[in-house]
């Protein structure tokens, strides 16, 4: 994410907008990602999923109403968005899979950039998350990616299955990361430093939990400063996961990746009850 296309924050950063990638913000706590709903809908999660657990193994369509069938890779495709869940022209690509091989973006080289160092171990890790596959951890069950460009932004969605206990134990750490990792110096592998800096950010009330970050990043690049901004949400279904990160050099994209957690959340709750995705996206409120 040969290996699978399951490296959302990855594709992201290497692809990002054309021109350079560090980026700048101030800190700032969210809407919050985790509130009293959270706790209701973990409930939830949890009685679907022992209801499965009773569940003869076999097809998806022998699981008893309200138990969410296992994720397949067909499911997990048909879960993605198109170009009609999303405003503001976004354009689906043919090969968001292949963007983690363009480690050059306009002169600036997002590998370099992206694999400095911090002495502090979550905030390293956090870095080492946005170049290659750890956000969530492994997918262990299937896994599914689109991308989509407008101008020198990207946005990534990944649908993947995943161990439940993994799962929520990488969600909870993304959680903390605001206050670990509020803001940190990374030195990248020519000397130069960026500044990081990570608030939470808020996350549409859907699914069984669900977790946002904004990931800023500054310093020079090509002889000058530069910017790159990415905004990251996770949404637990049961133990499925829908992952949306965008951005680019002109800011992060708030609004666009809130309506893709919408509507991916949406689609994967309606395939895993099921049914089969609208290829039109349905009135929000």
């Amino acid at each position: 994410m040969s290996r699978r296309p399951s490296h959302p924050v990855r594709l992201v950063a290497s692809a990002l907008a054309a021109g350079a990638l560090l980026a700048t913000a101030a800190c700032s706590g969210g809407g919050g990602s985790e509130n009293a709903s959270d706790t209701a809908a973990e409930q939830a999660g949890v009685a679907r999923q022992n209801a499965a657990k009773q569940t003869p193994s076999g097809s998806p369509t022998d699981s008893p109403t309200g138990s969410p069938a296992a994720l397949t890779e067909a499911g997990a495709k048909a879960a993605l968005l198109t170009e009609a869940d999303l405003e503001g022209g976004w354009n689906q690509v043919e090969d968001a899979d292949k963007w983690r091989d363009r480690l050059l973006v306009g002169e600036v080289d997002v590998a370099d950039f992206l694999t400095a160092k911090s002495s502090a171990t979550d905030c390293q890790a956090l870095l080492d998350a946005l170049y290659d596959d750890g956000l969530l951890g492994d997918p262990s069950g299937p896994s599914a990616l689109t991308g989509f460009e407008q101008g020198d932004s990207r946005l990534l969605e990944q649908v993947a299955g995943y161990d439940r206990a993994g799962l929520d134990a990488r969600m909870k750490w993304l959680r903390t990361l605001p206050d670990t990792c509020d803001e940190f110096t990374a030195t990248g592998s020519r000397g130069g430093e960026r500044t990081v800096q990570v608030t939470e950010a808020s996350v549409p009330d859907v699914g069984d939990a669900r977790t946002g970050l904004r990931v800023t990043v500054r310093g020079n690049a090509d002889g000058g400063p530069a910017t790159l901004t990415l905004d990251i949400a996770a949404v637990r279904v049961d133990t499925s996961a829908v992952t949306v990160m965008g951005g680019g050099l002109d800011g992060g994209q708030t609004d666009s990746v809130e309506q893709a957690v919408r509507q991916g959340t949406e689609r994967l709750q309606t395939v895993l009850d099921g049914g089969t995705p609208s290829p039109q996206p349905t009135p929000m409120d």
